[in-house]
């Protein structure tokens, strides 16, 4: 999946049931709203290519879990700090999410770009080089699925509107079934 559009809606996706996790709607919402973004990160290849004189080919090394793990340690604990340090006085980010933020930033950026990979299984078989998700442990791709065309428009929008209409769907389920547990206040 080469558009951008399609891999935020796969987060979005990957991201949704954080809605039944998170008491509060708002810190929900900025956890969704923020994590999402992260999901193109592994396409960083794509732009590494054009600034290091090594060959660096498209779906290598930064579409691994090992990569993934390394995204999730290093932007994951910057995005926490940033929610906690903009966000952590605000009705936006509760007191409990301000006391786990480092940790709710590396779930979003784990989940997000965990997300990329299990997208470019669905789609990057017909045109372009398989993943090899668990390389260096294990050799070539685990699984290809085609089930999405790569450069497809229809597969793109469609995951980006599934991505909202999965956490529309959470968001009202979750607020249908913890009324009682979510902050009351407006």
């Amino acid at each position: 999946m080469t558009e951008t559009l399609g891999h935020l809606g796969m987060a979005l996706i990957f991201l949704a049931p954080a809605w039944l996790f998170i008491d509060d709607w708002r810190t929900a919402m900025v956890f969704v709203g923020t994590g999402f973004w992260f999901g193109p990160v592994p396409d960083v290849d794509t732009y590494l290519r054009n600034w290091f004189p090594v060959e660096i080919h498209h779906h290598g090394v930064v579409h691994t879990v090992p990569a993934v793990i390394v995204f999730t340690v290093v932007l994951g604990p910057i995005l926490g700090w940033l929610l906690k340090r903009v966000l952590g006085r605000t009705n936006w980010f509760s007191r409990e999410a301000a006391d786990r933020a480092i940790a709710m930033g590396m779930i979003a950026v784990g989940a997000a770009t965990l997300s990329h990979l299990a997208a470019d299984i669905l789609s990057a078989p017909d045109i372009s080089t398989r993943i090899e998700p668990l390389w260096p442990v294990v050799q070539g791709p685990i699984a290809y699925i085609d089930v999405l065309y790569y450069n497809s428009i229809w597969a793109t929008w469609g995951l980006f509107v599934l991505g909202l209409l999965v956490n529309a769907v959470f968001f009202y389920w979750s607020n249908q079934r913890g009324s009682g547990r979510r902050t009351q206040s407006s």
